[in-house]
């Protein structure tokens, strides 16, 4: 973090963009001691980009449709995200999958959101499955980046109902909301020192966070006491 307290945030995005622009809020509103140093994207017509311009903050669009390989393609993402000098990348909506190459520098300090109660559904269609499947809830969970696709340690995980007319637009719209609260907060978390990760797993003040996450109810937002189903509340 900067002399100043302020951590830098860069922001990996592939469309619209709305987690981003939750950060972006959440900076502006002076919730989140931070900025947003860097918006990436691998399409150039990735809506987030002009929010982001109009936001005043720097864009960058690496494509890509231009490298051999996926190696070669991480590789100047890598380049490009170090020039930024970023405390902590976010993933937010970045439609490709990351290689060791990318991964490692940033091991630790690298964030990703997921719209499913992990371990459950990663990948795509995760909203269709969960309905298809008959849960009677899902959600969204912040995790640590790792190789593993949508296996790095859960963080925090937001939960929704799953009503009886749920469609997966429907449903997605509704956990989507619930990612603009829980995405920041991780953040905030991680640039305050709370949050971390080592080899036996991620921390949320030197405790080991469990295997789902940590629960997120609003209502406690400001509280910090252990919670139902072997999950912890936030605080």
């Amino acid at each position: 973090m900067s002399a100043a307290g302020e951590g830098r945030i860069a922001i990996l995005i592939s469309g619209r963009g709305s987690n981003m622009e939750a950060f972006l809020e959440a900076c502006e509103r002076g919730l989140l001691p931070a900025r947003v140093c860097l918006v990436l994207s691998n399409r150039a017509d990735a809506k987030g980009l002009a929010s982001a311009r109009q936001a005043g903050v720097e864009t960058a669009c690496i494509a890509h449709g231009d490298y051999p390989d996926r190696q070669a393609f991480d590789a100047a993402l890598v380049l490009r995200l170090q020039q930024a000098q970023p405390d902590l990348v976010i993933l937010a909506g970045f439609m490709r999958i990351l290689t060791p190459v990318f991964i490692t520098p940033f091991a630790g300090r690298l964030l990703n959101i997921h719209p499913s109660l992990l371990p459950k559904y990663p990948g795509l269609n995760t909203h269709q499955r969960a309905l298809d499947a008959g849960d009677s809830e899902a959600g969204s969970t912040v995790h640590f980046v790792t190789p593993e696709l949508d296996g790095g340690p859960p963080v925090l995980q937001a939960r929704a109902p799953i009503l009886p007319d749920d469609t997966a637009d429907s449903l997605a719209a509704r956990v989507i909301t619930l990612e603009h609260e829980i995405y920041p907060l991780a953040a905030l978390w991680f640039l305050q020192g709370r949050l971390t990760l080592n080899e036996q797993g991620a921390f949320l003040d030197g405790q080991k966070i469990p295997a789902s996450g940590i629960l997120y109810r609003p209502q406690d937002a400001v509280r910090h006491d252990a919670a139902d189903s072997g999950q912890q509340r936030i605080g």
